[in-house]
């Protein structure tokens, strides 16, 4: 029995605690056990884990991006400003597509720049998207002047604040967009090199693969992804806002961290990403309802990171 606890405890390790800690949760937050409840734990995951997906992919090739919550910011406010600006000329529907399009193709570009600047200059993308993390959020007030731009048609709310059966439409784009990755990167090509760029990128370069292309490639995933929420976000919050996602960079990271993801490259799942990110949001619903105090909420996250990385480094010589 003992040895059964052990490996399951051993593969496992997220997915038991995250039932602990449901279980515990379920009988000592109050109303944490409703519908409502887990609706809203659902809706508030979902934008955040559409980028961690993205995230994961980006880690796990062996680089890192600080500049999402800022890249989430500019989205949402591109399409806003192109919403204000040409819905009289063109009509809503073409504004919020074009706004759609545009948002989504800069947060790609930026990405696979980013990459290209990591190839060509030997920049870290530690510091390219550091320095992006300031331009865009920049960026966003200047498009809004400072002040949020309630542009879009009534409509265009559903999208961020709609249900559809019951459930929350942002957590259908999350489930999607989960399995899209996973797909990716557990029965592609593409996926087997990104594990192969971030675990030993010179044995990549000698096996024929690209290792640049990868890289830019992920980054550029993880902009569009980064455009997706912002959109979405936008749609809830029914307005274009330069201080929206302020410090999502680390809740993303975190949850990819709390995952399983090597942040030395080359180890990682997008499902123990998924676990990661149910984790966080239960953690972070969990305390509100236990009337944590906000400042002790913020210690709690530092904590499982450093905790989760130790943990990981712990089951690495336990396996």
């Amino acid at each position: 029995m003992t040895g059964f606890i052990r490996t399951a405890f051993t593969r496992y390790p997220m997915e038991i605690i995250l039932a602990l800690l449901y279980i515990y949760l379920s009988f000592e937050a109050p109303g944490f056990f409703t519908v409502n409840n887990q609706l809203n734990v659902l809706r508030n995951i979902t934008m955040q884990g559409i980028i961690a997906f993205g995230m994961t992919m980006v880690i796990i090739s062996g680089e890192i991006d600080l500049s999402v919550g800022s890249g989430v910011a500019l989205a949402g406010c591109v399409i806003a400003w192109i919403c204000g600006e040409y819905t009289d000329a063109i009509g809503a529907p073409a504004a919020v597509i074009i706004g759609a399009v545009v948002a989504i193709a800069i947060q790609v570009t930026l990405g696979v720049l980013t990459g290209r600047v990591r190839q060509w200059f030997s920049v870290p993308t530690f510091i390219t998207t550091l320095a992006l993390l300031t331009m865009l959020r920049g960026a966003a007030n200047l498009i809004t002047g400072g002040f949020p731009l309630a542009t879009f048609p009534s409509w265009f709310t559903t999208l961020g604040s709609g249900f559809f059966y019951g459930v929350p439409i942002p957590v259908y784009v999350f489930v999607v967009v989960f399995a899209v990755t996973h797909f990716i990167m557990k029965f592609t090509s593409f996926g087997r090199s990104v594990y192969a760029v971030g675990g030993n990128p010179e044995a990549a370069r000698l096996s024929g693969i690209n290792i640049w292309f990868v890289k830019s490639a992920t980054l550029g995933i993880t902009g569009a992804l980064t455009a997706i929420s912002g959109i979405l976000i936008a749609a809830q919050i029914g307005s274009g806002n330069a201080t929206a996602a302020s410090g999502w960079e680390l809740d993303v990271i975190a949850a990819v961290i709390i995952g399983g993801t090597s942040l030395f490259g080359g180890k990682g799942r997008i499902w123990g990403t998924f676990i990661g990110v149910l984790f966080l949001g239960f953690v972070v619903n969990g305390m509100t309802l236990l009337n944590v105090s906000e400042y002790w909420q913020y210690v709690v996250r530092g904590a499982l990171i450093l905790g989760a990385v130790l943990f990981n480094y712990v089951l690495e010589k336990l396996r």
